[in-house]
């Protein structure tokens, strides 16, 4: 089992000489292209009895976009003020994904994602460096959840393409 600060340094290693919100914004092009044409059936059928469907995915991802919503405003908000972790089984089961079309929770990421990247560009360079003290990473500032989500979404890019055949 991976333990956060193995997951951690996983995920940084995906975005390490890349801009971080270059990622993010080809995120929604590249992830709409995978599911182009892919049937529902596929996407809400699992490769292994533990293993998450195309379509629990991105719910995932739609979700996580939620949460960094979330923390992006509160670490800009109360700098230096507590960040929760999640329980992402939890928001599995609370958002009910193994239901949830993957294109339904594909437009909420979109509409999320733009939300976060416009927000973004009339950020100040002080608000980029304001910070939240992660209850399992520790202290992370904006530009540091910025650069974790493109990785956690290169992550899930490259988890979706396998599983879609593309």
């Amino acid at each position: 089992m991976e333990t956060v600060a193995q997951y951690a340094a996983r995920i940084q290693s995906y975005v390490e000489g890349k801009d971080p919100l270059e990622v993010q914004r080809q995120t929604p092009e590249l992830l709409s292209q995978l599911l182009q044409g892919v049937p529902e059936e596929k996407l809400t059928s699992r490769s292994q009895p533990d293993k998450w469907s195309v379509a629990e995915v991105v719910a995932h991802l739609s979700e996580a976009e939620l949460s960094a919503s979330w923390r992006y405003r509160q670490m800009i908000e109360h700098d230096g003020g507590p960040l929760s972790a999640y329980d992402q089984d939890l928001w599995y089961k609370l958002g009910d994904y193994p239901a949830r079309p993957a294109r339904e929770s594909l437009q909420l990421f979109l509409l999320l994602r733009k939300n976060n990247l416009d927000m973004m560009t009339r950020l100040t360079p002080e608000e980029w460096q304001r910070h939240g003290l992660h209850a399992e990473r520790g202290r992370m500032t904006v530009a540091d959840l910025a650069q974790a989500l493109a990785g956690h979404d290169l992550n899930h890019l490259e988890q979706i393409r396998k599983l879609v055949g593309k």
